[in-house]
């Protein structure tokens, strides 16, 4: 059993600890998609503003793959009332179509005919649509159709002070210490949340995999939670022997940078440009830092020309950003409260445990343990490698679950005692149950309702797309929501013009320049 302690929490059940402002952020992707299921071959919305200056809908890979924005949040119901407000707007304005609820695509075509996102003239925006086109040859663009919830959070100052950190350098050695524990545990979001166990075979027909056939038109595997987070999903062989570290700013930087500095043969071989074109930022492992898939990032806010690497380099880290959450398809914004009280509760966890320094064993056991959840995640016979606390040793999924459980319990405790309520125990029981039955996953609730219902995966998810599309256009967004929307819209294409106005260097000049570390 992997052994470790959760210090006296107490202090959370204290309102002045800053536990009741915990604050969140939610990115959501999403695919826009046809009344018949088809992903859209449509360009980007006027109506929703420009996606490279809008502060609240973007788009991610694709021309049809939406990313919608909360704002900072204090409480889980402002940051869900933000993103179904997005929600009502973006269906004012995309016409007849719909979007895809899951995380595993819908019917889709050949990789060429995926549409790569586009932001305009800029330098900035040729830039990011350069880089889309990169991700496109290195893995397919196919694969860059899966969407997710990116969650990000942060504890506030007076968390940091009733803790005794009172610099940003202990700030940024918590929040790495924060992600190494995530990266030991995160397998068990996997599985509470995990809901893409089954694909459409649109999606499979050209890929190498070793899924099983669940009826005519999907694919699956029995006890998967989450093929999104698979070998299937967000993977890549030139990344593999990376070990980026994450025992400090420095070892993380060291690493990262390596990854963005050290040319890749096979990239190298295809080149930054065919016929004229930019078909790749440059020819290293990775093109900028956004390319490396990991399940957490630490994150500050850049500035205007700043690198990610350069922002945490000069001022450290300011938050996390958890990304291997699936889409939700049965709830109308892909998450909920429960679940948003519950990441809470288990970031703080992990926030809030010791976290000795990970090893390049430990990285290697905790990508198999994350490959094993993934394909038999609710196998109760389930057997992972505990690390980093006590020596490494096999234990039975589920137990070393329960454990995990009741220290969020008692994490969820002290919160509902600041709150005055009884939410966080409430979301914590109901992951509980989870373990108990694995029949009340998400993963294991798709595969019953497309069972029962005699529906493959496409048809499954459809029905949802239309149902929640139905719900955004029922209930609407009030006329002064509309306007301030509205507003945003115009401001966000002028802001892209004078942009596009101020890029007046050559553009090999300001590549130069973006892509220097």
């Amino acid at each position: 059993m992997a052994q470790f302690s959760l210090p006296d929490t107490s202090f959370l059940s204290d309102p002045a600890s800053g536990s009741t402002v915990l604050q969140r952020g939610i990115e959501k992707e999403s695919l826009r998609i046809t009344p018949q299921g088809h992903l859209s071959d449509s360009p980007h919305p006027a109506a929703l503003g420009s996606p490279l200056a809008h502060p609240s809908i973007t788009t991610d890979f694709s021309e049809a793959q939406l990313e919608l924005i909360t704002a900072v949040h204090q409480t889980p119901e402002a940051a869900l009332q933000q993103l179904r407000d997005v929600h009502k707007f973006v269906y004012q304005g995309i016409g007849d179509e719909l979007l895809w609820p899951g995380s595993m695509p819908c019917l889709v075509g050949n990789d060429d005919e995926i549409p790569v996102g586009s932001y305009g003239t800029s330098h900035i925006g040729m830039a990011k649509t350069i880089y889309r086109r990169g991700l496109g040859v290195r893995y397919g663009r196919l694969m860059q159709t899966i969407s997710g919830i990116h969650y990000n959070f942060s504890v506030p100052p007076a968390m940091w002070q009733a803790l005794g950190v009172d610099s940003q350098e202990q700030i940024t050695d918590r929040y790495f210490g924060l992600i190494r524990n995530f990266r030991r545990w995160s397998w068990l979001l996997l599985y509470l949340f995990g809901a893409s166990p089954t694909v459409c075979k649109s999606f499979t027909r050209s890929l190498e995999h070793q899924l099983d056939s669940f009826d005519e038109g999907s694919h699956y595997l029995p006890l998967a939670t989450s093929l999104r987070m698979g070998p299937l999903g967000y993977q890549s062989s030139a990344q593999k022997s990376l070990g980026i570290s994450y025992n400090c700013l420095d070892e993380y930087a060291d690493t990262m940078h390596q990854a963005l500095v050290t040319p890749y043969p096979p990239y190298e071989s295809i080149g930054t440009q065919r016929d004229g074109e930019y078909i790749q930022l440059n020819t290293s492992i990775i093109q900028i830092e956004n390319e490396f898939y990991g399940a957490i990032r630490p994150k500050r806010p850049v500035r205007s020309g700043e690198r990610p690497l350069q922002a945490l380099r000069s001022r450290g880290v300011e938050y996390v950003e958890v990304r291997c959450l699936d889409l939700n398809p049965m709830l109308d914004v892909g998450i909920d409260e429960a679940q948003v009280r519950f990441l809470d509760t288990f970031l703080l966890v992990c926030l809030l445990t010791e976290s000795p320094p990970d090893t390049p064993a430990e990285i290697e056991a905790l990508q198999a343990n994350q490959l094993a959840i993934v394909e038999r995640g609710r196998d109760p016979q389930l057997e992972l490698t505990a690390t980093g606390h006590g020596p490494d040793a096999p234990v039975n999924a589920r137990q070393w679950a329960r454990e995990l459980l009741k220290a969020c319990a008692q994490v969820a405790t002290h919160l509902d005692t600041a709150h005055g309520n009884n939410d966080h125990t409430t979301a914590t029981q109901a992951q509980l149950a989870k373990v108990d039955d694995d029949a009340l996953t998400p993963s294991a609730t798709i595969l019953r309702h497309m069972g029962e219902q005699e529906i493959p995966f496409f048809r499954f998810s459809m029905n949802l797309a239309q149902e929640h599309g139905e719900y955004f256009r029922s209930n609407k967004l009030s006329d002064t929501q509309t306007t301030a929307f509205q507003e945003s819209v115009t401001e966000s294409f002028a802001q892209q013009k004078a942009i596009e106005d101020a890029s007046t260097e050559p553009f090999e000049v300001f590549l130069e320049n973006y892509l220097a570390l």
